[in-house]
């Protein structure tokens, strides 16, 4: 059965479907806020790239090839991926026990899925998710110190970065293989901010789960939630998306 850590979580759409779209990101009083931070730390998947379908259906197919259906929504994916490193684990066996007896390490399992999403990359390619090309364009012509800090391994963040010439300009990455412990460990931040922050300097950071803040949240640098989803209780400013950012002063 599908265990689900207790939260309450809303899906917000905007409330300008249809009308013109407003970049935001040109805005003067954006500028200004831009200018009081030296370092800028993203998450990848789901935040900056939009994988998080990928790995959604990746995990069901490698359950499908297994022999075994995998029932959930995206929805059901999403409430367990974005909270801990051991969640789709353990409501993966707890939802399917048989393939839990017929292969017990999930590094296996884990393996397979990873192929899996891939070939999907390779074969339906990857796009930017609303206002990166914006954002991420506007802090290169600032010249202002950019990281990507993600759970990724870099063969897989290596093939994103083809598809998306854009994502080059970003001059530092932190991949899967340079830390231990993977989010919501802080680990991976900590190492952001021990390579590329100065003394006197200021972060900030961008994640699109609770998983993610969490772990931005154990390091020096303010953390700031995007994503369409409303997760109560973090503590953190919360934005529909890049292009919706007003203001962080």
């Amino acid at each position: 059965m599908l265990s689900i850590r207790s939260v309450r979580i809303y899906i917000s759409y905007p409330n300008n479907i249809g009308s013109k779209r407003t970049d935001t990101c040109n805005r003067g009083n954006v500028m200004e806020w831009i200018k009081n931070y030296q370092l800028f730390l993203f998450d990848f998947d789901g935040l900056l790239v939009d994988t998080e379908h990928m790995h959604y259906k990746a995990y069901l197919l490698m359950c499908k090839n297994r022999g075994f259906e995998l029932v959930w929504s995206f929805q059901d994916f999403t409430n367990i991926a974005h909270f801990n490193a051991v969640g789709l684990k353990e409501n993966i066996y707890s939802t399917l026990p048989s393939l839990q007896e017929l292969e017990p390490n999930w590094s296996v399992l884990y393996k397979e899925k990873q192929a899996l999403y891939q070939q999907m990359l390779v074969s339906e390619g990857v796009f930017l998710m609303p206002g990166v090309e914006a954002f991420l364009t506007m802090l290169e012509k600032q010249n202002i110190k950019r990281v990507v800090v993600t759970n990724s391994v870099k063969t897989q963040t290596d093939l994103i970065i083809s598809f998306n010439p854009l994502l080059k300009t970003i001059p530092y990455w932190i991949t899967r293989e340079q830390y231990i412990n993977p989010k919501p460990a802080g680990d991976c931040y900590q190492l952001a901010l021990k390579r590329h922050c100065l003394p006197g300097e200021r972060a900030i950071g961008f994640e699109d789960t609770p998983r993610g803040i969490q772990a931005l949240q154990q390091s020096a640098a303010d953390a700031v939630l995007i994503s369409p989803n409303k997760y109560e209780g973090l503590g953190v400013k919360h934005y529909f998306s890049f292009d919706k950012i007003e203001s962080l002063l």
